[in-house]
């Protein structure tokens, strides 16, 4: 698989990327607002054929630039989940452009109905992003996290087919 836009390119995650998203993933920037994953699991995520983990490309010079992990490709329920998306370079559109790609590939290539996630409620930056996306919050986790600075909670957030068609 290989989209993208005017700003990126999205491609299907290789074995050779994994140290890429491991790196990505131990950054202080991005490890506090994630649950960081193991090599193997990436690795082992790359053969489920219920999840799609992909790589998002600079299309100028083709050089990653953040990665996702979308769940739910086989849900009875037409339900997709947006495990991860992880930018490196911040402040580019890098995310927002990719949100927009899965997003029409969610309700036009896999024909779902809703697309989720969880984020935490202290990561500003990604709940301004979803919000201008669509995504509504549903409902909080409270203090479901346990962290080394106590407890932490996530919002659970959506975006329904005819909310993205409106």
């Amino acid at each position: 698989m290989f989209e993208g836009s005017d700003l990126i390119n999205l491609r299907n995650t290789m074995k050779d990327d994994v140290d890429f998203i491991y790196n990505l993933e131990s950054n202080t920037e991005n490890s506090r607002f994630i649950i960081p994953w193991s090599k193997v699991k990436h690795l082992n995520s790359l053969n489920d054929d219920n999840i799609l983990h992909l790589i998002i490309e600079n299309k100028n010079n083709n050089k990653p630039v953040g990665y996702i992990i979308l769940a739910g490709l086989r849900n009875p329920n037409q339900s997709m989940e947006l495990m991860r998306i992880t930018i490196s370079s911040k402040g580019k559109g890098y995310g927002n452009e990719a949100l927009k790609i899965i997003k029409d590939w969610t309700y036009n290539k896999f024909k779902a109905n809703r697309l989720w996630l969880d984020v935490k409620v202290n990561n500003a930056r990604a709940l301004h992003i979803y919000k201008k996306q669509g995504f509504t919050v549903e409902g909080t986790l409270r203090e479901c996290l346990k962290s080394n600075n106590g407890y932490e909670s996530l919002h659970i957030m959506s975006i329904l087919k005819r909310e993205y068609i409106d």
